[in-house]
């Protein structure tokens, strides 16, 4: 008689970014609290909670955010959606860019480190604040512990584009130096499941109306 896997079961983790706020794509504005959404933010926030309800409400364990406003309030409608409530977790935060932090982008674009951040991130620092590894590290921790947390369930994490993008690389075996080439719009939706012999991406950066393609336990 064959003996049955003692293995956990796969465990699927949908990562929502924010949606817009009033500086998305003119400011960094990295771990500098009072930033919300915008009126467009909002609207994208609802929208993204509908596609995940649309999967079944009974089907998702936990709505976990980053600290931040922007990402609280984004997992608001989600997790009323979905008839939880919104669990903090700090390694879900936003890197933080240190003295970068809160400059506008068109600045930032101009000096000679810029090229580095696009094309060598694994070797960058931000000045005063965490280096790329370090936020990698973060995150993959952050959601192997959630993983741990939650065998054979789904669950939602509302994160930032940097943070998503790194955990997408991760999953997909993807040196950090070509994270670059990934996209995570605002309130798109990144889907990974954990298997006990590793990761496999099952969406990235998805805007569509319909997830129910995805194999879900």
């Amino acid at each position: 008689m064959a003996k049955k896997s003692s293995a956990p079961k796969p465990t699927t983790v949908f990562l929502v970014r924010h949606g817009k706020t009033p500086t998305t794509g003119a400011v960094l504005p990295g771990r500098a609290k009072g930033l919300h959404l915008s009126d467009e933010g909002k609207a994208q926030a609802q929208r993204a909670a509908d596609r995940l309800a649309g999967l079944g409400a009974d089907r998702f364990a936990a709505v976990y955010a980053s600290p931040m406003e922007r990402t609280r309030e984004t997992a608001a409608p989600i997790a009323k959606a979905l008839g939880k409530r919104v669990r903090v977790r700090n390694g879900l935060i936003e890197a933080d860019f240190g003295k970068w932090t809160g400059a506008k982008l068109k600045n930032l674009y101009k000096l000679p480190e810029w090229e580095k951040v696009q094309k060598y991130p694994s070797g960058f620092r931000f000045p005063g604040g965490e280096s790329f590894s370090e936020m990698q590290s973060r995150i993959s921790g952050q959601l192997h512990d959630l993983v741990a947390e939650h065998p054979g369930e789904n669950i939602v994490c509302v994160s930032h584009a940097d943070i998503i993008k790194a955990a997408v690389a991760d999953a997909l075996g993807t040196h950090l130096d070509q994270f670059q080439r990934i996209v995570i719009g605002p309130c798109a939706i990144s889907a990974i499941v954990f298997t006990h012999t590793g990761p496999l991406v099952l969406a990235v950066n998805s805007t569509g109306d319909d997830l129910s393609s995805l194999a879900l336990s």
